[in-house]
């Protein structure tokens, strides 16, 4: 376990990293193209394009992070107030839902970049769309860890119920 627990962290750091290039890079290229177009009339043909996938890969990464976190759009079923035992299973279960729904948007992802490559789209600088869209199996793919990792936490019993999101 400790092994994935560290793997997760790695991953957290490369995400953290990856989201405030993104961000820096989003804002030093809609500040040029906004100084280029009015000082001296002309753009960037490719800043609109690339200033759109970077805000992609902000989202899912953010959506990534926010799992790593534990604070992940979570939807309350029961209002209850159960024993340290109850709560872990709750949780337990909770956890496996969320990780169910991200192993099938992972796959329908995959599937999805997977057709767009066949197609052959590209986008801004003649690149494949497919490669700025790897983002969207990536996260679903780390998202789907994550939650099993919480899983796994929430059923050992030696697990601190700090550690656990809220029911």
């Amino acid at each position: 376990m400790r092994f994935w627990e560290r793997l997760d962290a790695s991953i957290g750091r490369l995400e953290l990293a990856l989201v405030v290039l993104s961000v820096a890079l989003m804002m030093v290229t809609a500040f040029a193209q906004i100084v280029l177009r009015n000082v001296l009339g002309v753009g960037l043909s490719w800043s609109e394009p690339l200033v759109r996938y970077l805000v992609l890969w902000v989202g899912f990464i953010g959506a990534s992070l926010a799992t790593r976190e534990g604070r992940h759009i979570t939807i309350e079923v029961f209002k209850l107030k159960p024993s340290a035992t109850g709560r872990r299973y709750l949780t337990a279960v909770s956890q496996m839902c969320a990780l169910v729904v991200c192993a099938a948007m992972t796959w329908a992802a995959v599937k999805f970049v997977h057709d767009d490559a066949q197609i052959g789209h590209r986008t801004f600088l003649d690149l494949p769309t497919w490669i700025l869209e790897s983002i969207i199996p990536a996260a679903f793919a780390v998202m789907s860890l994550r939650f099993l990792l919480r899983t796994i936490r929430a059923l050992r019993r030696d697990s601190d119920l700090q550690d656990l999101p809220p029911l």
